[in-house]
């Protein structure tokens, strides 16, 4: 068990702001009474009676008073239609409808935007994980945790991506989890601090890690899927979801002091060129012939300084850029709940 206390995390600005410990979690409504299951669907008619029926079994016999929310992400087939009867029958379930297929991070802030329940679940509509896991993530969240992600355990397709993803990440960015993609449930707030952007949502342990909150794992057992194949996924987005580990990456390292990394390259080329500059003179006075001469050094002097400089000032806009982002997410940092 964590300490009684409420933890404090250091704002840009240098101040202090209140995060709640155990103690000040005592005096706001349980997680088990004030939360909302999110589940992205997309074009999962086949899952859908399954997945309602467990979920309401599950609220039943653990008591839960939360609500359900199902954001239909475009599907083609009955999936918004077959929610709508259940949830005639069910108050708890609420169906959210996208035009199209935006993805899962824009229908995990659709379900948040449309709740006010100061807890999230996050859960696949393919009941690969079971409805009887929700309330042990609420446990785990009632010890302490601002999030608390799964680990799968059992055979997994994208076992070997997986665990390489995992691994560059916990490499990259010294989360102390080892599953950073499946079933979570955190404190909804945490999605007014951080920005997610496109297929984001699988890097949300990572920001919200990076941002002070606590974070730990539980063990969640995978079964095979019922009907259909997984609609968010493809060999595609191995590639996508490495190129997004890098801006990740750079969005945590670099977007706050843009000058460490435009500002060191740019004064690093800059001094070579000089050097190469002296080099040159050097070698002219003391008449030292070269197989090219003497032209090709003065033009790699000449785009060492062009680069390094234009480098320079890209840091400087970029320290422009980021005050500017500092400053709007002062301003939004308002306790939402």
């Amino acid at each position: 068990m964590m300490e009684d206390r409420a933890l404090d995390i250091m704002q840009d600005d240098g101040s202090a702001q209140a995060r709640p410990g155990v103690a000040a979690m005592a005096r706001e409504a349980r997680p088990a009474e004030d939360f909302c299951v999110v589940v992205p669907a997309l074009d999962e008619a086949e899952n859908i009676p399954e997945l309602v029926a467990e979920l309401r079994d599950t609220f039943e016999r653990h008591g839960l008073r939360g609500e359900v929310v199902v954001v239909d992400d475009g599907s083609s087939d009955r999936t918004a239609a077959l929610v709508e009867e259940h949830a005639a029958a069910w108050p708890a379930l609420r169906l959210i409808r996208h035009r199209r297929n935006f993805g899962k991070t824009e229908a995990l802030l659709s379900a948040a935007a449309a709740t006010d329940a100061r807890w999230l679940v996050l859960f696949d509509a393919d009941l690969q994980h079971g409805t009887d896991e929700i309330p042990r993530f609420l446990a785990a969240l009632e010890q302490g945790w601002d999030v608390v992600t799964g680990r799968k355990v059992g055979h997994y397709q994208k076992g070997i991506v997986s665990r390489i993803y995992n691994w560059l990440s916990r490499k990259l960015f010294d989360v102390p989890v080892s599953d950073l993609n499946s079933m979570k449930a955190f404190r909804a707030a945490i999605l007014d601090e951080i920005a997610l952007r496109h297929d984001w949502h699988r890097f949300f342990v990572v920001l919200a890690h990076a941002r002070g909150y606590r974070v730990s794992e539980i063990d969640i057992d995978l079964v095979p899927r019922r009907h259909g194949v997984s609609k968010y996924g493809g060999k595609g987005r191995i590639l996508i979801g490495l190129l997004d580990l890098m801006s990740v990456a750079v969005f945590l390292f670099f977007s706050r002091k843009p000058m460490t990394f435009f500002g060191l390259g740019g004064l690093a080329l800059a001094s070579l060129g000089v050097l190469v500059g002296v080099a040159t003179f050097a070698l002219r006075l003391m008449e030292v012939s070269t197989p090219f001469g003497y032209r090709p050094f003065l033009y790699l002097v000449v785009l060492l300084e062009t680069v390094g400089f234009l480098m320079l000032g890209f840091g400087i806009l970029g320290e422009l850029i980021a005050q500017q982002n500092a400053e709007l997410d002062r301003l939004k940092r308002t306790p939402r709940r």
